[in-house]
């Protein structure tokens, strides 16, 4: 079983998870490019690593100490301005025993150790696909279609304790976020994640731009 990086098309076969997500018209409307990286699924525990740097980065007094304050649960939100122009690589593996995906971030900081950002997206749950950032903490996700970007937008969070499945209040929500896949063309594209609160405003802000690694 190999587990190094690969190029997608070596150890993958089609997927329609993300597809059935949005209905057969909204995914036909993505550019192919898009289609193509969520439209494939790793076998034979291969991932996919995408290269890039982080090209933007802003957040409020709130929003950094939210981020600080997340670190408890493994630090799921970006948290140092001076992560731009850092480097920064996303990695993909299937996760075959809960029927989604890993999810590792990067961010590379002017000083000390990167970042490492780690989730889990599971298709299941009330709106057929959620994301688990630690400490059974989660949150179920709508995915849409926006000027051609591929758009992830927070329905509710939640805790998982075993089978039990708590729903969290709207007052402990951190706020409503929203992440967009908008392919750039050769081979690029720009991962953007927004968390807004309706009291507080914008509270973080990142780009981040990728790169293909099969080109």
């Amino acid at each position: 079983m190999k587990h190094d990086a690969v190029r997608p098309a070596q150890h993958a076969i089609p997927d329609d998870r993300f597809r059935r997500l949005l209905g057969a018209r909204e995914w036909g409307a993505l550019p192919a490019a898009v289609r193509r990286r969520f439209g494939k699924r790793l076998i034979d525990g291969a991932s996919v690593v995408y290269q890039g740097q982080v090209v933007a980065m802003r957040m409020n007094l709130a929003g950094r100490l939210l981020a600080h304050i997340t670190r408890i649960i493994g630090g799921p939100l970006p948290f140092d301005l001076s992560s731009i122009g850092q480097p920064a690589i996303v990695s993909v593996t299937e996760d075959c025993a809960g029927q989604g995906q890993f999810w590792i971030r990067q961010y590379g900081r002017a000083t000390g150790f990167p970042q490492v950002v780690h989730s889990s997206k599971r298709f299941g749950g009330p709106t057929g696909i959620e994301e688990y950032v630690g400490a059974g903490i989660g949150m179920a996700l709508r995915v849409s279609t926006e000027g051609g970007a591929l758009i992830f937008k927070s329905d509710h969070y939640f805790l998982r304790l075993g089978a039990l499945r708590i729903r969290l209040p709207r007052w402990l929500n951190p706020g409503a976020l929203t992440i967009a896949h908008r392919d750039l063309g050769d081979g690029r594209f720009l991962f953007s994640l927004t968390l807004k609160s309706r009291l507080l405003g914008e509270l973080i802000h990142q780009d981040a731009q990728f790169f293909d690694s099969e080109v």
